[in-house]
């Protein structure tokens, strides 16, 4: 998708970025929240990523914010500060254009310039290929399946679990 500018979030941006996550928590399975926040949820959201000095990113293209990325701590207990999750989500519109693979090749990119390790990826629903795919090409290996460990639009979902080491990854201590 040309013309598309991956650049860090603004409090601008949370209007979009509310409408696009509520609307995978509405008809998507790549969340199991099952009522989209607020926004003054997802400001709060956005604001504990940036505490922690870690990525808050947003694709742009003409002025319209096509999907966001960020990453946060996988646990909340600190020795896991360095082991982060991922989190993706794109307006319906750009699903399958490439902006996915922008978003998160940035945020591989800023994650391991603040010092993280590990990036795990917690994907919604074994059928979620787009997300699975886009992982893979970026890396990601598969680590495992939490079978039927969600109940979504009347069934249960699995969650798959992916991880790619980030700079030494453990091939060294942490700073």
């Amino acid at each position: 998708m040309s013309g598309v500018c991956v650049r860090s979030s603004t409090e601008a941006d949370l209007e979009t970025i509310t409408a696009i996550y509520a609307h995978a928590v509405l008809h998507g399975t790549g969340t199991f929240e099952l009522e989209p926040p607020e926004a003054s949820e997802m400001a709060r959201r956005r604001a504990e990523v940036l505490e922690r000095g870690l990525p808050f990113l947003v694709a742009e293209q003409q002025g319209r914010i096509l999907g966001y990325a960020y990453g946060n701590y996988f646990r909340p207990r600190l020795a896991y500060r360095y082991c982060i999750e991922d989190s993706i989500y794109l307006a319906p519109e750009a699903q399958g254009q490439g902006v996915g693979r922008l978003l998160l090749a940035e945020l591989i990119a800023r994650c391991t310039q603040a010092g993280a390790r590990q990036m795990l990826a917690v994907i919604g629903d074994s059928a979620n290929a787009g997300s699975i795919g886009l992982h893979r090409a970026l890396g990601f290996a598969d680590a495992g399946i939490l079978k039927a460990s969600g109940w979504k639009f009347g069934r249960w979902l699995d969650v798959v679990l992916m991880q790619r080491e980030l700079g030494p990854g453990a091939g060294s201590p942490a700073p």
